[in-house]
C-alpha cells in the first residue's frame, strides 16, 4: 500500500468514525453532554429514545451506537461521481451527478434504519440542492446563493482535498467552483478552506502546522480570522488535554459564530452571509486537531465533548488527523463498531478515492508537460 492509498482511507475512515461518535452529541451543550452520560464520552455511544421516530418530526434520527449521518452519507455519494467521472469535478457536476445520486441510490441510512435515498435524510440546506438544481434548473455554479448559510457544502467535501492532494490551492480553487451550486458566502469559503486542509495532511511527512498553514495561506474574510483565533487558543492549551480546550475553543470562536448560544434555537440574523463571519465547525476542528497534534482519538473526542454541531465538527477535525497519520491512526476499536452500526466497509471509499486520485494526478501530469512546452515553445528566440 502506498502513501496515497494509505492517506486516502485514514482520512475517509476517521471522518465516518468522527461523524458516528459525534452525532450522538449533537445539538447539546458541553455541560448537557456531561450530564446525560455521567462525564465525558469516551468512544461510541448511545443515543438511545425509544420515540426516536416520531418525538422529531422534523429529524426522526436513532442516532448513535455507531451510526453514520448525512455528512457520511453525502461524501460517499461525491466519491461514486468521482469513481464515475475520473476527473476534476465542477459544479455542474453537482447538478449532473451528485444531485441525481441524492435522488435515486437506495442504500442503508443508518439513523433511519431503512433502505432509502439520500434525500430523505439530509438538512433542508442540502435538500436546496435538489430544489434548486433539479427542480428549478439554476445555473449550477450560481445555484447556492440564497441557501441557509452553514457547513453543509463542507461537511462532504474531503473527497476534493484527496484528488488534490499535495496541492491545497488546487484543492480549494475545486471546491470553491463546485460548492457554487450548495453555497454561498462563509459557507463556501469554508468547503474550500477544509478541501485545502485535506489536501496539506495528505502531503507525504505533512504535520498540523502545514495544515495551519494551507488553511491561513488561503482562507478569507472571517474565516481565516476564525482559524486564527482557534489556532491561536488551541496554543494556549496543554497538548492532548482536549477537555480543557473545549471552553476555551467555543470563547475563541464566538465572535464570529451567528448562531448563539443555543444551537437549536438559532439567533435571528444566523446562517446569513456575511464577509465577518464562519461556520464554527471548520475553525473548531482545526483548533482540536492542534490541541491534540493531529492525534484522531483526540481530535475526535473534543469534538464530540464540545457538542453543538459535534458530528460535522469530529468528521473534519478526524478527517484531518486521518490524513497525517494514515489508515492505522484510526482506533480499530471505533472502525469496527461504526462498521456494524452503518453497515459500512469504511476502508472502500479511501480505496476507490486513491486510484481516482492516482489517475487525475497523472492526468494533471501530462497537462502539465503540455502546457510547459507550449510556453517553452513561445519564449523560444
Amino acid at each position: 500500500m502506498n502513501a496515497l492509498q494509505d492517506k486516502a482511507i485514514g482520512a475517509l475512515s476517521a471522518a465516518a468514525v468522527g461523524d458516528a461518535i459525534g452525532g450522538a452529541t449533537e445539538g447539546r451543550s458541553a455541560e448537557e453532554i456531561v450530564a446525560r452520560y455521567g462525564g465525558h464520552v469516551q468512544g461510541v455511544v448511545d443515543y438511545y429514545d425509544p420515540d426516536w421516530r416520531t418525538n422529531k418530526p422534523m429529524s426522526p434520527y436513532r442516532k448513535g451506537d455507531g451510526r453514520v449521518t448525512d455528512d457520511t452519507l453525502m461524501t460517499n455519494l461525491l466519491v461514486k461521481v468521482y469513481e464515475a467521472q475520473r476527473r476534476h469535478l465542477t459544479a455542474f457536476d453537482m447538478a449532473d451527478h451528485l444531485v441525481p445520486l441524492m435522488m435515486t441510490d437506495v442504500r442503508w441510512i443508518p439513523e433511519l434504519e431503512k433502505e432509502t435515498v439520500a434525500l430523505l435524510r439530509v438538512f433542508l440546506a442540502e435538500k436546496w440542492l435538489a430544489t434548486r438544481l433539479y427542480y428549478g434548473h439554476v445555473d449550477p455554479r450560481e445555484a447556492g446563493v440564497g441557501n441557509v448559510v452553514n457547513c453543509g457544502a463542507a461537511m462532504y467535501i474531503a473527497p476534493v482535498g484527496i484528488v488534490n492532494a499535495g496541492d491545497p490551492a488546487g484543492a480549494y480553487a475545486e471546491a470553491i467552483e463546485m460548492t457554487g451550486a450548495h453555497q454561498s458566502s462563509y459557507g463556501r469559503e469554508a468547503a474550500g478552506v477544509y478541501a485545502a486542509a485535506v489536501a496539506a495532511a495528505m502531503g507525504v511527512g505533512a504535520t498540523v502546522d502545514d495544515v495551519v498553514g494551507a488553511c491561513l495561506d488561503l482562507a478569507r474574510d472571517g474565516t481565516r480570522a476564525a482559524i486564527q483565533a482557534c489556532v491561536e487558543a488551541a496554543r494556549t492549551v496543554a497538548s492532548g488535554d482536549w477537555a480543557a480546550a473545549i471552553p476555551v475553543l467555543r470563547d475563541a470562536i464566538r465572535p464570529f459564530d451567528s448562531v448563539g448560544e443555543v444551537y437549536r434555537v438559532p439567533a435571528q440574523d444566523s446562517r446569513r452571509p456575511s464577509r465577518l463571519r464562519a461556520i464554527e465547525e471548520l475553525p473548531v476542528a482545526i483548533g482540536f486537531l492542534v490541541v491534540n497534534q493531529g492525534d484522531v482519538r483526540g481530535t475526535v473526542l473534543g469534538a464530540t465533548n464540545y457538542g453543538r454541531d459535534s458530528d460535522s465538527i469530529a468528521t473534519m477535525g478526524g478527517c484531518l488527523g486521518g490524513a497525517l497519520g494514515g489508515e492505522l491512526a484510526v482506533p480499530r476499536e471505533w472502525v469496527t463498531a461504526v462498521e456494524e452500526g452503518s453497515r459500512l466497509d469504511l476502508r472502500a471509499s479511501g480505496i476507490t478515492m486513491a486510484e481516482v486520485a492516482a489517475e487525475v494526478i497523472a492526468a494533471d501530469r501530462a497537462a502539465w508537460a503540455r502546457r510547459e512546452a507550449a510556453q517553452s515553445s513561445l519564449l523560444e528566440a
